[in-house]
């Protein structure tokens, strides 16, 4: 059996219900009638609560219900919410401390919850939310991200949750002293908001024996088994769906602590509750990421080749250990720490750190745009200090082709890729021999022009198992169920196009169910851009099982063998009969053999895949008021083979656009007392879409070895690469000015002072 439609992208079948405002968001299905839940927060980072007088709130009309923690605690709900914990250098786990529902005694962030009011109507329970007491003692916060200061859990010594170390220091330290140049940066990777086009929603309803939970989630799977252990509920009594989601990009993969709120509410009241996060609540509450400061060392030989490489990084938890966190910056770090170079040794020293701001947890790429854009800004300084081009550096210590299967110094193994290749592919699309010229035309507008570039991996992530079940109801057609979850990258498409490419069932003929733990008992969800991955992985083994499986019943039915499958229809030799699956599926069906009418398969990879790629990007600095417009935006990527190559590049497009936004004009900010400064889209800056230019996409195929369709994943791609690529192509822009350094957000006033600090002969 085999694809014989593969990569060539039908139209996404998503888009017709979206771009006619027919999305059944969960927001969009709340029954009419339904209660109303709003939270009261923390309007400190940190206080003891003192007071928290609710019952002139209860008392007021439309109330039914006022939650807080003492409420929780009287009900047995006392679990903490999940978070993973990293090993530290000698082998313990990391300090998780107990993460409540509602806040217990102690406000640890502003926009915490305190207590969740339920009434008929939102506008009844946000009244009835200003009647509450909260009185508190405000105490110190912890805000800097470093060590000491005001302890954030008593049980985390200097506010570190974990102190993690991979590599061999002596060795490391052996290959640095012997090192005939060492380029040394340090790099602050600014905090960003996640500012999903769907705020969170949850609507939860308990009818006496089952909760059933409908949220815009990453997978249904993780939710469920947190509001059983929360709630203290068996499995089978907990349902969850979810129905269309307005983008995820990690946060939505994990659990916050209103969902277990309104589920608890909604259980103790028996009538069905619904929470709608609104954007300044979700600039408060909703998990943050990025946020750390790393120290990189690169040793270079006399041939500038690299010896080996050290970094040194502190990263913020902020006040909770949320899901992923403490992973992120360890484990997930490491699995590109010395991406595409074939460096012989590499020590990384990671602390995380507790402050009273917001969690932070996984966001589009978790780990591996933090990793490569500190190894890639380090190793374009390293190119400027050794006066050669980037371009050159890079190919200089790119692992040959002839080295895969490639073991880095994080004992994570490459299978394939082909590095030299893409980067020249990379150069010449993206005409690095006209930049003088383009250089020139700036100049003589008063502009100054640069190009930088990034050489980006990233490993697909998440569970490396997923089921697919194929089944034919009687209403005619085929149903695909899927462990994944779309967020809105299209999976109904491309899921539908790969089996009717596999089967030759009409594309239109096959219905993609996804986010419902009743029909769907297992899935990996949706994150670490493994979905097509794994999910058609797992397709392609269930329909060769169901297409083994017709063959011998028609081999029966029609005396004739063998039966062979090829292109969508069946045949034997000596047989004029010809049926294609759903002609079979009909014939069984009539045969009374309803166990051929529904296929399920469950299946492993036997190893990650690794996406790869050349970013190469072009900016223009207006030198009298920092203005600057990136003008040339061109990705070159290895993602393997292609599903569906329009939906890969519009995930390219996506990520460079999130990349941008972070390395120019997105940054969280809390002041000294813990306060959010960017609380609204007022404040907090978004990429536009006449901030980029027509971005090119190549596609330089190495199909992966680690599965059978040789895909990479694409997902995450053009984040990873597009921070350090726009980053180090302001700094070439600016760097005949004087300027020697830069730091996210690289925002017109920051460009604008960093020339006048030059032109004063300032360091900068």
């Amino acid at each position: 059996m085999r694809a014989f439609g593969q990569s060539q992208g039908v139209k996404r079948r998503e888009d017709l219900r979206f771009l006619t405002g027919n999305g059944r968001y969960t927001a969009d299905i709340l029954p009419e009638g339904i209660l109303q839940a709003v939270f009261l927060r923390a309007p400190v980072a940190h206080g003891v609560i003192t007071e928290l007088d609710v019952s002139d709130a209860r008392a007021m009309p439309g109330v039914h219900a006022i939650l807080t923690a003492e409420d929780l605690k009287a009900a047995g709900v006392t679990a903490s919410l999940p978070g993973l914990a990293a090993k530290d250098r000698h082998g313990h786990k990391g300090v998780t401390p107990h993460r409540p529902v509602l806040a217990d005694g102690v406000m640890r962030h502003v926009g915490e919850p305190v207590a969740i009011i339920v009434a008929d109507t939102r506008a009844q329970a946000l009244d009835a939310a200003e009647a509450i007491l909260l009185d508190f003692d405000e105490a110190e916060p912890h805000i800097d991200l470093a060590p000491g200061g005001a302890p954030v859990h008593p049980e985390a010594e200097d506010n570190i949750a974990y102190d993690w170390l991979l590599g061999d220091p002596d060795t490391v330290a052996a290959a640095f002293a012997r090192a005939h140049h060492v380029t040394r940066l340090t790099v602050r990777q600014n905090r960003v908001a996640v500012v999903s086009l769907e705020p969170r929603v949850v609507l939860a309803d308990w009818d006496g024996e089952r909760l059933h939970v409908t949220l815009n989630s990453q997978g249904v799977w993780v939710p469920k088994r947190e509001f059983a252990r929360i709630l203290d509920l068996p499995p089978e009594a907990v349902h969850v769906t979810t129905p269309d989601v307005g983008g995820g990009f990690g946060m939505k993969g994990m659990p916050h602590p209103e969902q277990f709120a309104v589920a608890q509410a909604a259980r103790m009241l028996g009538r069905p509750v619904a929470w709608v996060s609104d954007r300044s609540e979700a600039m408060q509450a909703d998990n943050g990421a990025r946020d750390l400061i790393s120290t990189a060392e690169l040793a270079f030989d006399a041939e500038n080749r690299i010896l080996a490489y050290r970094i040194d990084t502190l990263s913020n938890l902020g006040a909770y250990n949320s899901m992923f966190a403490q992973n992120i910056q360890s484990e997930l770090f490491s699995k590109v720490l010395t991406g595409v170079y074939d460096i012989p040794c590499a020590l990384a020293h990671v602390r995380g750190i507790y402050t009273h701001t917001t969690p932070v947890d996984a966001y589009r790429g978790a780990g591996r745009p933090e990793a490569i854009t500190l190894l890639e800004r380090t190793i374009d300084r390293a190119a400027r200090e050794l006066g050669v081009s980037p371009f050159d550096l890079r190919a200089a210590n790119f692992i040959p082709p002839e080295k895969f299967p490639y073991t880095t110094p994080s004992s994570v193994t490459y299978d394939v890729g082909d590095f030299a290749r893409v980067q020249a592919s990379a150069i010449r699309h993206a005409d690095v021999a006209g930049f003088a010229a383009r250089k020139a035309a700036s100049a003589a507008k008063g502009l100054l022009r640069g190009m930088g570039t990034c050489f980006y991996i990233e490993s697909i992530l998440g569970e490396d198992t997923e089921t697919a079940t194929i089944a034919f109801p009687e209403t005619g057609g085929v149903q695909l169920f899927v462990g994944t979850q779309s967020n809105g990258q299209g999976h109904e498409t491309v899921y539908a196009q790969y089996l009717a490419d596999l089967t030759g069932i009409p594309f239109d003929s096959i219905e993609v169910v996804q986010g419902d733990s009743d029909l769907i008992a297992r899935g990996g969800g949706t994150g670490g851009s493994r979905s097509v991955t794994v999910q058609c992985t797992a397709t392609h083994a269930t329909a060769e099982q169901m297409v083994e499986a017709f063959a011998a019943f028609l081999e029966a039915e029609i005396e004739a063998a063998p039966v062979t499958f090829e292109d969508g229809i069946f045949s034997a030799p000596g047989s004029n009969r010809r049926l294609t699956l759903l002609e079979a599926a009909a014939l069984a069906r009539a045969r009374g053999r309803d166990d051929l009418l529904r296929h399920e398969r469950r299946t492993q990879l036997p190893a990650r895949s690794f996406p790869n790629g050349a970013h190469v990007c072009e900016v223009e600095i207006d030198p009298e008021t920092g203005a600057l417009t990136m003008d040339r935006y061109l990705a070159v990527d290895d993602l393997g083979t292609l599903m569906h190559p329009v939906l890969a590049e519009g995930q390219v497009h996506g990520g460079v656009a999130q990349g941008f936004g972070q390395a120019v004009i997105e940054h969280a900010v809390y002041d000294a007392d813990g306060q959010l400064l960017t609380g609204s889209l007022m404040d907090y800056a978004m990429p536009r879409a006449s901030d980029l230019p027509m971005i090119g996409f190549v596609s330089e195929p190495t199909p992966s070895k680690n599965n059978p369709i040789g895909m990479k994943g694409c997902g995450e791609a053009g984040t990873v690469a597009a921070i350090s690529a726009v980053s180090n192509a302001v700094l070439d822009a600016l760097w005949d000015t004087g300027v020697r350094d830069v730091e996210m957000p690289m925002t017109p006033n920051r460009i604008w002072q960093w020339l006048q600090d030059a032109r004063a002969g300032r360091k900068t």
